[in-house]
């Protein structure tokens, strides 16, 4: 199998720059635009996957103990999963750099 060469992250793209191939979003990591993010509480979470459905990047997912979880890397930290929460068990934290 060829190894891939490095994608630039979206802040290294000329403005203008066009991602027009097929399946070439999941090389731009899309997350670090992110103000907050999202935090789930164990404690309150039935693992109904209400979040998972609703989220727009496709980004959440089931971790091995059942419990959801956003990859950041694409994380845009929208906070549609914590609006969608049946239960109100995702908060969203401010980013820090």
């Amino acid at each position: 199998m060829a190894q891939q060469s490095a994608k630039p992250k979206w802040t290294e793209l000329a403005i203008g720059t066009a991602v027009t191939v097929p399946g070439s979003s999941r090389y731009y990591k899309t997350g670090d635009w992110r103000s907050s993010r999202p935090i789930w509480n164990n404690d309150h979470c039935v693992r109904c996957g209400v979040c998972v459905i609703f989220c727009p990047e496709g980004c959440i997912q089931f971790r091995a103990d059942g419990y959801p979880s956003a990859d950041l890397d694409y994380c845009k930290g929208c906070g549609i999963c914590r609006h969608e929460c049946p239960t109100g068990c995702i908060n969203l934290i401010e980013e820090v750099e």
